[in-house]
């Protein structure tokens, strides 16, 4: 009992400390090294928490992409940097967002100290019907059958954060390849390990995708992962990125978003209502989608840190 405190008391502590460190350090690039320490720690957190999905998904999306991401955004941001931290804020500018901060905090405090006892709660209605989905994982279940629009949004967000990144193509790059052309030794380190681990790292990931049906894992992680293993192969020279203008890649963009718009459609001559899945057949059409899913967001996630197009289609 008493180690248990120590170790959330010990995790809290780093959470705060890494936190406030994070939006003091004036070096953008020692920022979004803490940033990524942070989402590790939030990791460690959701674990603490036995939500060992969140926790997953904290560490592939929070600690692990959205750092890469920060990471080529802030090397390709170094030669205004030294402009921009010229334009630093006035004392009463940051007083006033101290302020608004504190505010923000303890408003939420507030309300979640505020909440009835016991707090409202639809989890007893889940719990009732939650069987009839045939998922042993309880997010996977909420999150594809009790709330299934907000994971179609969420699909569809990533959708247009890359078409916002393509924006930023120039003219004459239009339909070529996004990023550099990576030339790496053939015998180097990095090209064997560009070998070595996407077979592993693509086994790992159907295996993560395939548990989520019953176990922690999912269609997340499992593209974040996929996404990671492609990406190695890239930087490492093995393969080079499709242009943008082709129709394979294109279409597996949309794979998830368009196998789940049309279930969900079905739902509605099939079960009276939209996403709705008729009795019997809710755990494979879930796993169907699912699995259009994780392809659709592992080619996103790969492009979104590759970046717009840089070059012609040749390769």
């Amino acid at each position: 009992m008493i180690g248990g405190i120590l170790v959330d008391g010990g995790l809290l502590a780093m959470v705060v400390v890494v936190a406030v460190w994070t939006i003091l350090v004036r070096d953008s690039f020692a920022a979004v090294i803490g940033y990524a320490c942070y989402g590790l720690l939030l990791a460690f957190a959701w674990v603490r928490l036995a939500a060992i999905d969140a926790a997953l998904t904290e560490a592939a999306i929070g600690g692990g992409l959205t750092s890469v991401l920060l990471i080529r955004a802030v090397v390709r941001l170094r030669v205004t940097e030294v402009s921009a931290q010229a334009e630093t804020p006035g004392r009463l500018q940051r007083i006033l967002a101290a302020v608004l901060s504190v505010a923000v905090a303890v408003a939420l405090g507030v309300v979640v100290l505020g909440l009835p006892e016991p707090a409202p709660s639809l989890a007893p209605r889940v719990a009732e019907h939650i069987a009839s989905t045939g998922l042993g994982n309880a997010v996977t279940a909420v999150l594809l059958a009790f709330r299934a629009i907000d994971t179609l949004l969420e699909a569809v967000v990533l959708v247009y954060a890359l078409i916002a990144v393509w924006a930023l193509t120039p003219d004459r790059f239009w339909g070529g390849r996004p990023g550099p052309k990576y030339a790496v030794d053939p015998n180097g380190m990095l090209a064997y390990l560009a070998r070595l681990l996407p077979p592993l790292g693509i086994v790992v990931g159907i295996y993560v995708f395939w548990v989520g049906a019953d176990l922690p894992g999912g269609k997340f992680q499992a593209g974040t992962l996929l996404a990671a293993m492609w990406l190695l192969t890239i930087m490492a020279g093995v393969t080079d990125v499709p242009p943008i203008s082709r129709r394979l890649l294109r279409g597996a963009l949309v794979a998830g978003t368009v196998v789940f718009l049309a279930i969900g459609f079905a739902g509605v001559p099939l079960a009276g209502a939209f996403l709705a899945y008729p009795e019997g057949f809710a755990k494979p059409l879930i796993l169907f989608i699912e699995a259009a899913s994780m392809v659709s967001i592992a080619v996103t996630l790969g492009l979104l840190v590759v970046g717009p197009p840089e070059r012609g289609d040749a390769p």
